[in-house]
């Protein structure tokens, strides 16, 4: 008896979302996945009952990013238990630790159940371990009674958040809630920063901490048109019109470059040798290689932090890395930031000045970073189940055949492009997260490419229901 299969006994006892009764129409799948999306909106900017205001660093600052999480609010804990057992159990199981089979029918409910219950168990465990470590007050100040209640909303939290990824997986809304949730996330970081109202005052006079409206302002309030201007462009701390500007740059880089892929022509048994047109993208691993990578960061992170407020003078605290407060921009930001160690290097330099002044650096940052996506996407293909003979296996069970090659040629086809595209594609994923951190784009580098790659999924997928919807209609799709 295998893993999953002990899991049988508990499934009836998990939530669930049944399939829809019927087909849905595109308007009912846009309505759907927009209450999905709002119905997280809400609860992201709802704050914790029973919590003290926190006045000590975020530990998870450099996490939230890819986590769709928010301080304080019933998105505390975002998408991470989540995310974090879906890639456990996927690597598990690419690694044929557990046995699954996702031919067939009883192994992938079976494996849906177990990404759910340990999900659940997962989410109890954070929820109890944020608790008890601090983050909300101490544990006798805030009492047992408010504690328990935080841990309730935590764990009701993720609950939802589960049901509502499970909603758009079952087919009543597009893509995954996952991806929606983080792209919601970041885009909402990009649009405040953007066009922020809130105003600060920094030692220049009062300003708007969204670039727009504090160029605008500038420009009306400053005598001399030439240094507002200047300040509106390369002002320090706030953000920027140049930061602004890159950021719309490097979305339009991700965009021209999801296009890239290249078709190899096979014939389809099934068809009587009808040919079609197989494609292989550059980023073939999608986006998999810079969350893995960031994920890698963000524990070095924590775990650098922990052992600096443990020892600060110590050896390996040195040697891990070394923390100060971030500059005092925003009366809200309380999370640290690295000045030495490994911690540093692994980390973009915070502006082009800093890159100037340190190019070791940047240039060990570059470097890292491109090896770690690399090596990320090659690994990826391994556990994910899209791997050269992965893919060559499903071709042969689809009577799939290389135009011009034997049939036992698949293979060798193949490896000729998907080993290439996986790390090639990580190298560019990785390229452009860096270029977007040295250029000081809004949302970081990691943001911008998880926005632009789970849109693109979406749209695809928008793509593919209307050329569906066509082909059921008896028009030809060229």
């Amino acid at each position: 008896m295998t893993f999953l299969h002990l899991l049988r006994p508990i499934m009836p006892l998990l939530p669930e979302v049944s399939k829809p009764a019927y087909r849905l129409t595109r308007d009912d799948k846009f309505m759907w996945t927009a209450a999905d999306l709002v119905v997280y909106m809400v609860c992201s900017n709802m704050p914790l009952f029973g919590v003290q205001r926190a006045k000590s660093s975020d530990p998870f600052y450099w996490m939230r990013v890819i986590l769709a999480s928010n301080r304080g609010t019933l998105m505390e804990l975002g998408v991470s238990p989540l995310v974090t057992t879906g890639m456990v159990l996927q690597l598990l199981a690419g690694s044929k630790v557990i046995e699954f089979n996702p031919d067939d029918k009883e192994d992938r409910v079976l494996f849906t159940g177990a990404q759910k219950a340990v999900g659940l168990l997962v989410t109890l465990g954070m929820a109890i371990a944020y608790v008890m470590s601090g983050m909300y007050g101490d544990v006798s100040a805030i009492g047992m009674g408010n504690g328990i209640l935080i841990v309730a909303q935590l764990f009701m939290s993720g609950l939802v958040l589960l049901l509502l990824d499970e909603l758009l997986q079952k087919g009543y809304g597009y893509g995954s809630g996952i991806s929606l949730f983080i792209a919601a996330h970041i885009s909402e970081t990009i649009l405040w920063k953007a066009f922020s109202p809130t105003t600060i005052n920094i030692g220049n006079g009062t300003e708007f901490e969204g670039a727009v409206l504090a160029f605008i302002h500038l420009m009306i309030v400053r005598p001399n048109k030439i240094l507002a201007i200047r300040e509106g462009l390369y002002r320090q701390h706030l953000p920027n019109m140049t930061n602004l500007l890159s950021t719309c740059l490097v979305f339009a880089l991700c965009i021209y470059m999801q296009g890239w892929r290249v078709y190899l022509n096979v014939k389809l048994g099934k068809a009587r040798g009808a040919e079609q047109k197989y494609p292989i993208k550059l980023f073939y691993t999608s986006n998999m290689p810079i969350i893995l990578q960031t994920a890698f960061v963000s524990n070095l992170y924590f775990i650098s932090q922990v052992l600096y407020k443990k020892a600060p003078t110590s050896i390996l605290s040195k040697i891990v890395g070394q923390w100060e407060a971030a500059p005092p921009a925003i009366a809200s930001s309380t999370h640290l930031v690295p000045v030495s160690g490994l911690a540093y290097y692994v980390s973009p330099p915070t502006t082009l000045s800093a890159m100037f002044r340190d190019p070791f650096h940047a240039i060990f940052y570059l470097m890292f970073t491109l090896t770690a996506c690399a090596i990320f996407g090659k690994m990826w293909t391994e556990v994910s189940g899209t791997s050269v003979r992965d893919v060559a296996r499903k071709m042969r069970e689809q009577q799939i055949v290389m135009k011009g090659h034997r049939d036992t040629a698949t293979v060798k086809v193949l490896a000729r492009y998907i080993p290439i595209a996986a790390a090639l594609g990580g190298i560019c994923i990785g390229l452009l997260t860096v270029l977007a951190d040295y250029m000081g784009s809004i949302g970081s580098g990691t943001g911008i490419l998880l926005t632009v790659t789970i849109i693109y999924e979406f749209y695809e997928a928008f793509m593919q229901e209307n050329q569906d919807a066509l082909k059921a209609l008896g028009y030809k799709i060229g």
